[in-house]
């Protein structure tokens, strides 16, 4: 393994300094950090100590111990009050402790209109105005009475209700109504294709589906006819357009009617049948990187603690802080991130991909983003998102002038070197990365990462330019917490660190896959002890530190014909980091000796490489030009990619004048890859490069 400080000059970024000037320049900042040394080492001077504690360790001496974190060697944190064991309890004791606290904001639309681009194609713009809150108590109450509604509406305690919405306020508002009145609460992805949807309404045979008036136009409408048991549709926003297509027997009601019935309920006050924390709260249908999605089904205790466990890794949460809900909250990330905020206090102001900065598609050139108004101290985001604004600052870097890309370079280098002594940059921060930081408010103090793995050179620059620790959470829909490992190919008696499939067991390990017996007994165990344990399929290693990182995917294994095994998760990984590569699936196939790609190209990049070598067409003509894939493959070969063997670089790829979305169906809402799904998509460039077509 490479030593930090190697680690450290591998990331650094490239600079052209005239040599003269770059000697007095580390004059000038040697004679600052010399004065400084005393007033940063008071303020900042722990740091490096606390990087350096010991953050795990196993329990006992055995190979295949679990390791614990050492805050919880003697015991796992379950829950994150005395007597919370529900959900609705912890909702409960945070309405009584936050009563007049704002809690969820959402934006209001001032103009929405359709703007004309150059090439022809419609793009819908907004202007948003002010956040609009609602208190605790008035979420609390609202709930109460949406829950009260659907009782009288014929929803029974412990049957199930599906929920198929984009994040906003109402999506919180009825599951917080579910807890209470132990409803169980099956989630379904709003980017879900038809026969997903339909797959997952009929498994848990519901009656009742809440939504909103879109999707219940462009999905919910063509697949209505195929779920026979649904009775009521619930619109979180309004009345929809009704057709006479609609089924018999299937009424449609608007969010707003149902909390009218229930405040008119006498029972409104009293839900019968509280859950218990071994009840179900949430079937949470995965985005289904392979095949149908798989319905987990998580219990009250699981998400409890699940979310304690979050809570003790951010530091100082509570009522000052404000959290930004954009992902969807059909994910275990998003949906444990907002319970945890709601939990201590914090206010929630929702987004969405398309209005989160001043510079996103759907916001009017010249008004302000969700950020820039929101401002918020916490954020989540998954490796695309924050992939792509890597790519986009480096991108302005690259626009300015000299001076300025050379000024840039110089503090992201120096504090990269002051953040690796354990020490703070405050006028770096102040005077150089205070615009980049502008682009998500500002106020951030805490990013959080999950859903797949972040690249460590995202990982940094984040760090860097927006003065903030960049958390990376590992965690399953199945799980949400750390685990140990055991054997799988590597082995936990490796030197110098152990290292195997990684194992997670505690409270947060879910109940299992709903109606799927077979797939339960074959991911989840319980010890001799009595612990449950689930196999991530992921194999991990321990540092000395006790830090858990994640090296692999038994899945992601292919053994070539020559016999070298290649990782494609790490290569992708790798290659992704590229300024021409947006997105990268890699592909082998061991009857062969080499590895393939399918590649989605930053349009900016290639279109100038295209330029370069004097090919012209449009943007498909030059994706689909044999002569461009040679170049990008030049490219890919000569770069120094950092921890790639030859054999692992891509030796054919295919360019794709399209970006993998949700949409697609390619990648999964987190963005992660749908290998199945590529692999039948691009099946003809695939029998291409392997043979020669």
């Amino acid at each position: 393994m490479s030593t930090p400080g190697a680690s450290t000059a591998a990331m650094k970024l490239k600079q052209n300094i005239n040599p003269i000037l770059l000697c007095f320049i580390n004059f000038v900042v040697l004679i600052y950090t010399v004065l400084t040394y005393i007033p940063f080492y008071l303020m900042c001077g722990s740091r490096q100590a606390r990087s350096n504690q010991l953050k795990a360790k196993p329990v006992n001496r055995q190979p295949a111990a679990a390791y614990r974190s050492v805050n919880s060697l003697q015991g796992l944190a379950a829950v994150l009050y005395p007597g919370c064991d529900t959900l609705d309890k912890v909702f409960k004791y945070a309405e009584n402790k936050f009563k007049d606290k704002r809690l969820l904001g959402t934006r209001e639309v001032l103009i929405e209109e359709d703007e004309v681009q150059p090439n022809g194609k419609i793009f819908k713009k907004v202007i948003l105005g002010d956040y609009n809150w609602m208190s605790y108590e008035e979420v609390y109450v609202r709930a109460c009475n949406f829950g009260n509604g659907l009782r009288v509406l014929g929803q029974k305690p412990k049957t199930n209700i599906a929920i198929f919405c984009e994040t906003r306020a109402e999506w919180m508002i009825a599951a917080q109504a579910c807890f209470m009145y132990n409803f169980q609460l099956v989630t379904l992805y709003a980017t879900l294709g038809g026969p997903a949807i339909v797959h997952g309404l009929n498994e848990t045979e519901v009656t009742n589906i809440i939504t909103s008036k879109e999707l219940l136009q462009t999905k919910l409408k063509d697949i209505v006819c195929l779920v026979p048991q649904l009775r009521h549709i619930i619109t979180v926003d309004g009345k929809p357009t009704t057709w006479s297509e609609f089924p018999k027997g299937v009424i449609v009601h608007t969010m707003a009617a149902v909390q009218a019935l229930g405040a008119k309920s006498n029972s409104a006050s009293a839900p019968e049948n509280r859950p218990t924390a071994s009840d179900i709260a949430v079937i949470m249908y995965t985005s289904g990187s392979t095949g149908l999605p798989k319905g987990v089904m998580i219990s009250h205790s699981n998400i409890i603690a699940g979310i304690t466990g979050m809570a003790e890794r951010i530091p100082e949460l509570g009522e000052e802080d404000v959290y930004i809900g954009y992902l969807p909250l059909a994910h275990v990330l998003e949906l444990s991130a907002e319970l945890v905020c709601l939990s201590h206090g914090c206010r929630i102001g929702y987004s969405s991909p398309q209005t989160l900065a001043d510079q996103s598609t759907k916001i009017k050139r010249g008004s302000k983003g969700d950020t820039s108004m929101l401002r918020p101290t916490l954020m989540a985001a998954v490796p695309e998102i924050m992939d792509r604004i890597y790519k986009n600052v480096m991108n302005k870097v690259n626009e300015m002038s000299s001076f300025q890309r050379n000024l840039f370079i110089f503090a992201y280098n120096y504090k990269m070197e002051q953040l690796s002594k354990g020490y703070c940059t405050p006028l770096c921060d102040r005077f150089v990365f205070r615009k980049v930081r502008s682009l998500l408010g500002g106020n951030i103090r805490v990013l959080l990462c999950g859903g797949a793995p972040l690249s460590a050179t995202t990982q940094r620059f984040m760090n860097i330019c927006f003065c903030c620790p960049v958390g990376q959470g590992y965690g399953l829909t199945e799980s949400a917490g750390a685990g140990t490992i055991t054997e799988g190919g590597y082995f936990n008696t490796d030197k110098p660190h152990p290292r195997g499939e990684i194992l997670i067991g505690g409270p947060n390990v879910t109940m299992g896959y709903y109606k799927n017996d077979a797939k339960t007994n074959s991911d989840f165990f319980e010890d001799e002890h009595g612990q449950r344990w689930l196999c991530t399929g992921d194999i991990g290693e321990f540092d000395p530190d006790g830090c858990l990182k994640i090296i692999d995917r038994k899945k992601d294994l292919v053994k070539l014909q020559a016999g070298e095994y290649v990782s494609l998760g790490k290569v992708e990984a790798a290659l992704k980091n590229l300024p021409l590569i947006d997105n990268i699936c890699a592909y082998a196939n061991s009857y062969h000796s080499y590895v393939i790609g399918f590649v989605v190209p930053n349009q900016k990049e290639l279109t100038e490489l295209a330029r370069q070598k004097e090919l012209r067409g449009t943007w498909e003509e030059i994706c689909n030009s044999p002569e461009m894939e040679k170049e990008v493959l030049k490219v890919l070969s000569e770069s120094a990619v950092s921890g790639l063997e030859k054999f692992e670089i891509p030796v054919k790829i295919r360019l794709s004048p399209d970006p993998w979305t949700p949409e697609t169906g390619l990648v999964t809402d987190a963005f992660k890859l749908k290998r199945k799904e590529l692999k039948t998509h691009y099946q003809e460039d695939i029998e291409r490069m392997y043979g020669g077509k």
